[in-house]
């Protein structure tokens, strides 16, 4: 989560089940999301609950605070990152948390049901690409107007039985406005369910959305707002009306990275306008995608995102991915499993009967695919942009002799690996591969894929960097 401008509040902190024991603390949220307490004391310092900290049995779990400014807040998911006992002086004592909910004060082991979850993500308005801000020059009467109609709310239905909307908010300009007139607009998403659904159903949701934005604008972008409303819990708001009581949420989302990213819209793969006519089965394929090759989403997004230091872990993360996504979406097999059960029937059968136990454990997995033909595999729907057989044969052998090395460093392989440079173009191409069957993925045909290829110059760039 993008957090511009540090978050800390000082206020009164408390377990939920000792509600008389408030202890000072401050509350401070970093960029990323992380939160962090430092409290001046301990939640619980009878004899029982100093010896349980000794024996480093303390259960917090879930805290309610009181803090400047934004009044209730609920801690989840916390523990103590170190403690301190004061013997009779001040001592401070730093607590983990993984979310903070402000608004609200959630009893002991109450469940958070969500209705609604809002959250905006960098590069939205780019992606979306709508606005209802208009300009008319009229540079002959040096006269301009400037006019605003919000755009129509599109509301998209997920196979998980939430609705995905993409609305807009917006400012118009303040009086007086003698030198300056400014209107802003901002697109968010946002998850709404019939039913109340636990948080942790939306923050996945959330993360998913984020990840094909991430994969559309071909960076690493974050999420960087999250407010969610329950129907169950309202405010007066006058003349007898209630409205959701609005709660601000922090928590540690990914996928991150600590730089942000510059977004330009003609560096992206595609446009929500491109895929607005058919956007529905597009996203909730994207969802689907996540019940089958999970891992390799994962693989991918921490390769993109930084999250590997050095170049050889991204190359092993961008190369299992492409190795898991294949065996998740794919059952071809050497030969047919009864003529491998054959086979290996016969071979064992006629082995020694002390090594027999060995030669099963090596034949176990002896009908599936090597890297080097589940890469080609890979590789053949698109093999005319990749150029000719020699030049696609060169990728694999590459890829496959540069995992080899950098799994095993057989002194063998190293003079055939990939290092520096080269290794680094290796990562661009596998990632442009990936790119390409996530694409299909997605559900565009392929003419649709060979359009987004002409019309990208970031992917034909990472096709031909080597």
């Amino acid at each position: 989560m993008r957090i511009k401008k540090e978050f800390k509040k000082s206020g009164f902190f408390w377990l939920p089940r000792a509600p008389g024991r408030k202890i000072p603390g401050t509350l401070k949220i970093i960029d990323g999301g992380d939160i962090e307490l430092e409290v001046i004391g301990l939640f619980d310092e009878t004899i029982e609950g100093l010896n349980n900290g000794w024996n480093g049995v303390d259960e917090l779990e879930r805290i309610i605070g009181h803090i400047e400014k934004h009044g209730l807040v609920t801690l989840d998911g916390c523990f103590y990152k170190n403690k301190s006992f004061s013997f009779g002086g001040i001592s401070k004592s730093t607590v983990y948390v993984s979310k903070a909910l402000l608004g609200v004060a959630y009893e002991d082991k109450e469940p958070v049901l969500l209705s609604t979850f809002q959250f905006s993500v960098e590069g939205i308005d780019e992606w979306v690409g709508l606005s209802g801000i208009k300009v008319e020059n009229q540079f002959e009467k040096r006269t301009a107007t400037i006019t605003y109609s919000p755009p129509a709310e599109v509301s998209l239905s997920l196979n998980n039985e939430m609705k995905l909307l993409i609305t807009f908010s917006w400012s118009l300009p303040g009086f007086p406005n003698t030198t300056e007139a400014k209107i802003t607009q901002k697109t968010r998403f946002k998850l709404l369910s019939d039913q109340e659904r636990p948080l942790n159903d939306f923050i996945s949701a959330a993360y998913i959305i984020t990840t094909l934005l991430c994969f559309a604008i071909d960076q690493t972008v974050c999420i960087d707002g999250v407010t969610v409303t329950v129907d169950s819990l309202v405010q007066e708001i006058g003349n007898g009306k209630t409205s959701p009581v609005l709660m601000s949420l922090y928590y540690s989302s990914l996928p991150y990275t600590k730089n942000v990213p510059k977004i330009h819209w003609h560096h992206m793969l595609f446009r929500f306008m491109q895929i607005r006519a058919d956007a529905e089965r597009i996203i909730n394929n994207w969802f689907d995608a996540y019940k089958e090759i999970d891992p390799a989403l994962n693989l991918y997004f921490s390769a993109k995102s930084g999250a590997h230091k050095y170049i050889d872990g991204k190359f092993l993360a961008l190369v299992q991915s492409l190795e898991t996504y294949h065996r998740r979406t794919s059952k071809e097999k050497l030969m047919e499993d009864g003529i491998f059960k054959e086979l290996t029937d016969n071979l064992i059968l006629k082995c020694q009967e002390d090594k027999r136990e060995w030669l099963a454990g090596r034949l176990q997995h002896g009908n599936e695919l090597n890297l080097g033909k589940r890469i080609k595999s890979i590789i053949e729907p698109f093999k005319e942009i990749f150029g000719s057989s020699k030049a696609r044969n060169k990728l694999i052998r590459n890829i496959v002799n540069t995992r080899n090395y950098l799994t095993h460093y057989d002194k063998f392989l190293e003079s055939k690996a990939a290092s520096g440079e080269s290794l680094w173009l290796l990562c661009i191409r596998m990632e442009a591969i990936f790119q390409l069957h996530l694409l299909q993925v997605l559900g565009f045909t392929e003419a649709e894929i060979k359009s987004i290829f002409d019309n990208s110059q970031e992917l034909q760039h990472k096709i031909n960097t080597i």
